[in-house]
């Protein structure tokens, strides 16, 4: 007898989110006291004296405000196989791997049972608001998602990234089923050793499928955008596979190619219609919804650093609405995204209270207007002191602090977030930047969006002449004298001297920061440079990465390289083919 699939009511879980959104306050109170109740007996926080206070105007007091280098070396006890209660009352059972492309290196961060929970929290809330607005019945989900390979580390603990212990828990897939998004691919196509291979049995799992594929999704726009820039290379041999029902050659692993024949067998009449859709494309305009009629929205992550993105999806999109996902870090969820018609570059997150205890740091720039200039050299030596999840104020920007159930205690994300509005008494974030990404050489301040949107604007000019730009990121030059910014493109065709020596102008004055500004009129920062890498650059910059463990399900281009990524500098510098300086 079949067991019958339990669907997700959403109307109740939008009347759970509504009731809790409006006491955000005490479900805060409340969550902080759970937290701590939950793992008081860690040894971290005995050390602190809390001694079995949970009130948060104790902890605020008692707990200092930390970064990882802070928490690493009780981590690395976890790691090592030390089962005393050190970060939390119940051992930890996994370590999650950050991808590392930030910083340039992956950091171990505790993952439970807890954060598990959440994760489903989180899809729910969201898959309930995206539901009313783009319903989907019994569909199937074209996922473009990868597990990394799992390690143990020296105490036994598995680790892997976060979406890796996410996709191999039972609960995400009945998640999915709940939710009436199956995934299209068979397990052993997700959890594949071989990012290609997995990402060619995806996109044939998909056309298989395609009259059921009502949502297309991954975790990262990149990852969208990859996939069919992928399939403009590979459809002939996709639809050779179809037409004869038997897979192709370059996939080697014989669990794989077990789980597809299952799948896989002769169609002609479908390779066929493939073959005549693709054929008949404007430069792969509406690919998406050629390919799959009955797709609803492409879904994921396509704030902060994925903007760059936007361009291409829609353009693969044509009028297929885009919906970015919801916001959160290796280290947790904070908010989910209600307001799924909004466009990804104005989308907002809502901050569910009960998923984590969340405080927020002023940023100066903030304060610094409201004060007399006489305090501000004072104001600048002080770091403002954190406020709660509602005293947060619309318009100001401030660094996320998360304290979650899995052993972080007021732990600095480096998230900047601007407070756009309430939702009910819990405040709307629009994500703004990574604080400590900045390309920065003297008392300049140049942040992730500055550069994203100084390129943006540059890149209009190789729009002019019919090419994309492909990917970008950027590095400060310390060897020459004075130091510079330099920009790395990659193009997708040929462009002209005198068209890229205007980009380069573009990119320098749209640097708007004050100090940059001065600092150019006075040479103390010389002429932005603008160096053009051969196509397939980006591509190495991935293959270096996924040589190092990280998954694609969690890559974000680097946007800023610093000094110390010294292999990442060099497959830049070993493929630039032109460069260019500001004639500003």
């Amino acid at each position: 007898m079949l067991e019958k699939m339990e669907i997700l009511d959403v109307e109740k879980v939008i009347r759970d989110f509504e009731a809790m959104t409006k006491d955000a306050e005490n479900v805060q109170r409340e969550t902080l006291k759970l937290i701590l109740e939950e793992n008081g007996c860690a040894e971290y926080l005995q050390k602190l004296g809390l001694n079995g206070r949970t009130d948060p105007e104790s902890f605020k007091a008692c707990v200092p405000v930390i970064t990882f280098k802070d928490v690493e070396p009780y981590i690395q006890r976890v790691a090592d196989g030390d089962l005393s209660p050190i970060l939390t009352g119940k051992p930890i059972t996994a370590l999650s791997r950050s991808s590392g492309t930030t910083q340039g290196k992956s950091k171990y961060l505790p993952f439970n049972d807890e954060l598990m929970k959440n994760t489903l929290q989180i899809y729910r809330t969201s898959f309930a608001f995206r539901n009313r607005e783009f319903p989907i019945e019994n569909g199937k989900a074209l996922q473009f998602i990868y597990s990394s390979k799992q390690i143990k580390t020296k105490g036994g603990l598995p680790a892997g990234t976060a979406t890796t212990h996410i996709f191999r828990n039972p609960q995400f897939k009945n998640a999915m089923k709940a939710m009436q998004s199956q995934i299209c691919s068979p397990d052993e196509v997700i959890f594949g050793t071989d990012f290609y291979q997995s990402l060619y049995c995806h996109l044939l799992c998909g056309l298989l499928f395609r009259e059921e594929v009502q949502l297309v999704s991954s975790t990262f726009a990149f990852s969208i955008v990859l996939a069919f820039r992928t399939f403009e290379q590979v459809w002939k041999e996709l639809c050779a596979d179809i037409r004869e029902g038997i897979l192709s050659s370059r996939i080697t692993f014989p669990c794989i190619r077990s789980a597809m024949a299952k799948l896989l067998k002769p169609d002609p009449e479908l390779a066929d219609l493939i073959e005549k859709k693709c054929s008949g494309l404007n430069n792969w305009h509406g690919l998406i919804p050629e390919l799959f009629p009955n797709v609803k929205y492409i879904y994921g992550i396509m704030t902060g650093s994925m903007e760059s993105y936007l361009k291409k999806l829609r353009h693969y999109a044509a009028d297929v609405p885009l919906v970015t996902a919801d916001y959160g870090a290796s280290e947790g969820w904070i908010g989910t995204n209600i307001n799924p018609t909004v466009p990804p570059k104005s989308a907002t997150y809502a901050v569910l209270p009960n998923i984590g205890y969340f405080e927020f740091i002023p940023l100066k720039d903030n304060i610094e207007k409201h004060l007399p200039d006489k305090v501000n050299d004072y104001f600048l030596s002080v770091e403002p002191k954190p406020v709660g999840l509602t005293e947060v104020k619309v318009g100001e920007e401030y660094e996320v602090i998360i304290t979650n159930f899995a052993g972080l205690y007021r732990y600095r994300l480096g998230d900047v977030v601007r407070v756009t509005g309430f939702h009910n008494s819990t405040p709307e974030l629009k994500f703004v930047c990574r604080r400590n990404l900045m390309l920065t050489i003297n008392f300049d301040k140049i942040t992730e969006k500055d550069l994203q949107l100084a390129v943006e604007e540059a890149a209009k000019l190789i729009g002019e002449e019919k090419m994309d730009l492909i990917d970008f990121s950027s590095h400060v030059d310390v060897s020459s004298d004075p130091a510079h910014c330099v920009i790395y493109w990659e193009i997708s065709g040929e462009v002209s001297n005198e068209v890229l020596q205007e980009c380069c102008n573009c990119l320098d004055r749209s640097f708007l920061d004050h100090d940059y500004v001065n600092a150019r009129k006075i040479n103390t920062i010389g002429p932005l440079e603008l160096r053009v890498v051969r196509k397939g650059t980006f591509q190495k910059i991935l293959d270096h990465y996924l040589g190092l463990g990280a998954a694609l399900s969690q890559f974000k281009t680097p946007r800023c390289v610093g000094p110390m990524n010294t292999q990442v500098l060099q497959i830049f510098c070993d493929n630039v083919v032109k460069n260019y300086y500001s004639m500003e």
